[in-house]
């Protein structure tokens, strides 16, 4: 290849040195004059010649630019399409019939909830989709996966099992009731796909720094960490200001531990996850003291303090959000039994969410590979 081009540059280098004289000499200029340019063009081109060595080639700098289109390219755009989702809520037809009198305006069990992604070409191109039980079991075996926080982080933790071992409900019957068990851990190893998951009851920001002490004093790191928190606080704390520090701990003791990963054993730092907050139906809420604490600006005021923690990936932090306020927003009251808590299909998409997070990363890292066996 390297030899063509030669060839090219040596037959177009020959035909400026003897087409450009002889269209001067057609101009009537002098001998001298004309011999004179052309030892002007060949001296010029012999010095290009001689220096070429020296800088790269342009197929070279082809190359490497279109490397960097191709390296960047996939990870960002793909993974800002991500929370491109739509809802369909609708009364459950087959209900109706025997409940025509009931209110449906306030019965959460009369709804249908489906969810997908918008049919575009952006993310038809990117393969965003819902994976399937033997694609999330692919993507994710023999990892430890960790999800730490409060009710909301239970609920994705039930989602994510329930795909992997819905085929089974004898067993996600005791999976349920050992998961659901007030205010505790909870841990299950699934030997067919060499999977670990554990679920930390940590309903404060504060605990999950605490865990994260845990792990660099043990200097072992899940493969996977989904974490969040901050409902608690907002009820029993109520200070955004107070929020935001805590977050930026967590955030300070997250960034301190990537130096360490060699010591830990690990090739690369785990895959980060926040669970964002839902949205809040105050009139929905089951208490008094959450509906006095828990209104629209306080809200409001957690939100803006979780932006300004720079805690995700979006803000320059190493997290990247689950964004269950888009999720809950668009799907609406009906997808509410106490304003608070949502149905089972919205931690469905959030499971789905990070998983296509991971495939897309997985992505990444193979063209990443790709690129430098072949650079």
């Amino acid at each position: 290849m390297m030899m063509l081009m030669a060839l090219m540059l040596g037959a177009a280098a020959a035909c400026i040195v003897v087409l450009v004289p002889l269209g001067m000499a057609g101009w009537h200029l002098s001998r001298n004059s004309v011999l004179l340019f052309s030892g002007a063009i060949l001296i010029t081109l012999s010095v290009c010649v001689h220096f070429t060595p020296y800088f790269s080639s342009v197929s070279d700098y082809v190359t490497s630019v279109s490397s960097v289109a191709v390296f960047h390219r996939p990870k960002s755009s793909c993974m800002n399409l991500i929370h491109r989702i739509h809802w369909e809520v609708k009364p459950n037809a087959s209900l109706l019939s025997f409940n025509a009198t009931q209110n449906l305006s306030s019965s959460f069990d009369f709804y249908e909830k489906h969810w997908d992604w918008s049919k575009t070409q952006r993310i038809k191109a990117c393969r965003i989709h819902k994976l399937s039980k033997p694609e999330a079991s692919h993507l994710i075996n023999g990892s430890w996966v960790l999800i730490a926080g409060d009710s909301q982080a239970r609920l994705f933790t039930l989602s994510l099992l329930n795909l992997i071992l819905g085929s089974r409900p004898q067993r996600m019957d005791s999976v349920k009731t050992a998961l659901f068990n007030r205010h505790s851990n909870y841990s299950i190893s699934v030997d067919e796909i060499g999977m670990k998951l554990d679920f930390v009851w940590a309903p404060y920001v504060l605990n999950l720094t605490h865990l994260l002490t845990d792990f660099k004093t043990k200097m072992k790191y899940p493969d996977v960490m989904v974490m969040g928190a901050g409902l608690w606080h907002m009820l029993h704390v109520s200070n955004p200001s107070d929020y935001e520090l805590v977050l930026q701990t967590l955030k300070s003791s997250l960034v301190s531990l990537f130096p360490f990963s060699t010591e830990l054993g690990i090739k690369s730092p785990p895959h980060l996850f926040w669970l964002g907050f839902p949205m809040l139906i105050n009139g929905m809420l089951n208490t008094h003291e959450k509906r006095v604490h828990m209104i629209d600006a306080m809200w409001h005021a957690y939100d803006r303090a979780l932006g300004e923690s720079r805690l995700l990936r979006q803000t320059g932090g190493p997290m990247i959000l689950l964004d269950i306020q888009s999720l809950t927003w668009n799907c609406g009251a009906h997808c509410t039994y106490d304003g608070m808590h949502y149905d089972t299909a919205i931690y469905e998409a959030a499971v789905q969410i990070m998983l296509n997070s991971l495939l897309i990363k997985s992505r990444h890292r193979h063209l990443s590979r790709q690129q430098f066996l072949f650079s």
